[in-house]
Formats: structure tokens, C-alpha cells, sequence
């Protein structure tokens, strides 16, 4: 049953909100813009409603998974790593030659509903980074510092691991991001 839950997480994860979204406003994400599967290009193409369609469909993703590991009374480890198979799968879905979306709002979601109070220090060093460089994308890395820091302070380095390497993914999926809000500091 939990190689069976664990598959299923993944495969939920390649479920690509964006894609839907793009496609029943008759345009293919995959060839505009930064040509990203996610919630920020489905906004700067099609508008505000595709970015909170794709935000909401891909953070449930998230929840869903944690949800149903809950309901299926999983040990909190084989959650973690549902969830983090869940986010790896919207990053590298396999319907789509493993290039998909850069997992922001999967995260969001799989964040929220592991343990609200950890996501929450995600969110303040988040706000305090873009207060300091006003830069979205370099404000998330240190969202991800203090987030992995409240992980490790609270002792769950073990248990939250998996999640740290799909943070590792996501930071290099968004690396191109990361040297362009550097270069514009400069």
C-alpha cells in the first residue's frame, strides 16, 4: 500500500495545473515565455485568473497528498516523502520529458499542510529578504534559509530531508531566475 501511495504521489504531481489552464484559454504555456508549466508564466501570459487557477490547482496537489497520507494513517516519514515525490513530480513529469514546473506552489501547499508552524517560518524570511533585495526570487532562497534553519532548530532534519532535496531541485530550476535578479543588483 505505501509503494502504491508513493507512486500515486508522484503521478499526482505530474498533473500540471498550468498546461489545463493554458489550454482552455487556447495557448500552450510551454511555448511562451519562459515557457515555464507554472503559476507566475501562466500569469504573465494569459492574466491574473490563470496565475490563481495554476496557484490553487498546484498548491492542492500538495495538500492532497499529505491529506491522504493522514487519512491513510502513514507514518509522518512515508508522508514527507509522498509529498516530496508530489513536488519532484510537478518538476519532472514524465508525460512531459521530466520538464514541468519549478515547484514553488506545490511546496506551498505540501509546506502548509506538513506542519503550518515550520512553513510558517518560511514566510517570514520570505518577507524579510524581499524587504532587503525586492526581489521576489531572491526573498524565496531566504524563505528556504530560515525554513531549512526551523527545520534543523526543531530537530527534524531527518524526518524533513526528503524535502530539502526537492528545495535543492526547485533552487536549480529556478537558477536562471537567481543569476538574473543577481545580474540587476549589480
Amino acid at each position: 500500500m505505501l509503494g502504491l501511495y508513493w507512486f500515486l504521489s508522484y503521478i499526482v504531481g505530474n498533473f500540471m495545473t498550468a498546461y489545463v489552464v493554458g489550454k482552455a484559454y487556447g495557448v500552450n504555456l510551454q511555448e511562451e515565455r519562459s515557457k515555464n508549466l507554472g503559476a507566475r508564466n501562466a500569469g504573465s501570459v494569459i492574466g491574473k485568473g490563470a496565475f490563481l487557477w495554476t496557484f490553487l490547482g498546484d498548491s492542492l496537489k500538495g495538500v492532497l497528498i499529505v491529506g491522504a497520507g493522514r487519512l491513510l494513517h502513514f507514518e509522518e516519514w512515508d508522508i514527507v516523502i509522498g509529498a516530496s515525490l508530489g513536488m519532484l513530480g510537478h518538476m519532472f513529469p514524465f508525460w512531459l520529458k521530466f520538464n514541468g514546473g519549478k515547484g514553488v506552489a506545490t511546496f506551498i501547499g505540501v509546506g502548509l499542510a506538513l506542519s503550518p508552524s515550520l512553513f510558517f517560518m518560511m514566510v517570514v524570511g520570505t518577507a524579510i529578504t524581499l524587504i532587503v533585495t525586492r526581489s521576489l526570487t531572491l526573498s524565496m532562497i531566504g524563505g528556504f534559509l530560515l525554513y531549512a534553519g526551523a527545520i534543523i532548530y526543531t530537530d527534524k532534519l531527518v524526518l524533513y530531508m526528503p524535502i530539502l532535496v526537492a528545495i535543492f531541485f526547485m533552487i536549480i530550476k529556478h537558477m536562471s531566475n537567481i543569476k538574473e535578479a543577481l545580474g540587476r543588483r549589480k
